[in-house]
């Protein structure tokens, strides 16, 4: 038997967060979804190399972080859940 390949990385965003996604334009919001989509491939490639994910760490257990996305008025926090393969979003600030 062979062994299968170990899935991607995916990023979920909490009720509050998606729907501040919806309120925002298209062109902004497409890029945040964009960039949460590749912060996921980027966080995962960290936790399956044992290294820290990007942003500032929110708790000690290295589970909680928060992000600004660069020349962006949106800051937000992720958890990372690495049993599920996954970044969850329950905060996201849009700055207007």
């Amino acid at each position: 038997m062979t062994a299968q390949p170990r899935r991607g990385w995916a990023v979920w965003t909490e009720e509050i967060p998606a729907q501040t996604l919806l309120d925002m334009p298209p062109d902004l919001s497409k890029k945040v979804v964009n960039f949460l989509g590749a912060l996921a491939l980027e966080v995962g490639g960290a936790i399956d190399r044992d290294r820290r994910p990007p942003g500032d760490p929110m708790d000690d257990l290295g589970a909680r972080y928060s992000l600004q996305i660069g020349g962006e008025p949106i800051v937000f926090e992720y958890v990372v859940l690495p049993e599920l393969r996954e970044i969850r979003v329950p905060v996201l600030v849009w700055f207007r």
